[in-house]
């Protein structure tokens, strides 16, 4: 279990004992600007995937995305929604864009990551649209979320060396993913 706490600009991470149910982690954040607790529970149950979730983040990266999206969307940094990733990546926005993966019509998010690839945005998956929405600081569940950071201001920008790392990391699993899909396409 991995417990990550924040409080000011410091993170770090602690293993505690597991949830009971299988497949959840527990996550709990403390804010210095609340000064409340918020706890993350992250389900990461592969059972309703779409067929077309790749990449797809792993466990313990679901929760450093998840920690991302909830630090980006107190700053309002954050393109919540279908319609709005949409509008963001058509006005050239550049960012990270984070998918639900068990979305169902799948219709829905289909054509969004060839618009990612168009515009060179990095992409992933994480299992639950639920968890996406909760990290978004939302009561709804949330198909896509795009993180644009302002990096005009740098003070709005705190969470920048972890984005980086995370933004980094999404690259180069998008191109793991290619270089394999054009292995396997020539053979």
């Amino acid at each position: 279990m991995i417990v990550a706490k924040s409080a000011g600009k410091t993170v770090e991470e602690t293993v505690t004992e597991k949830v009971p149910k299988k497949g959840l982690k527990k996550v709990t954040e403390t804010s210095a600007e609340t000064q409340k607790d918020i706890s993350m529970v992250v389900h990461y149950d592969l059972s309703a995937l779409v067929p077309f979730a790749s990449p797809l983040a792993t466990e313990e990266f679901t929760l450093e995305l998840m920690q991302i999206v909830r630090k980006a969307s107190r700053k309002r940094h954050c393109r919540r929604g279908v319609k709005e990733v949409v509008k963001a990546l058509k006005k050239g926005h550049k960012g990270l864009v984070v998918m639900a993966g068990d979305i169902s019509p799948i219709d829905i998010i289909t054509h969004i990551p060839i618009l990612c690839e168009d515009s060179s945005v990095p992409y992933i998956y994480i299992p639950s649209r639920a968890d996406l929405g909760f990290a978004c600081a939302t009561k709804r569940p949330t198909s896509v979320v795009m993180i644009v950071p302002d990096q005009k201001v740098e003070d709005a920008f705190d969470y920048k060396e972890h984005y980086i790392t995370c933004y980094n990391k999404v690259k180069e699993l998008v191109n793991r993913f290619f270089l394999c899909v054009i292995v396997v396409a020539f053979y």
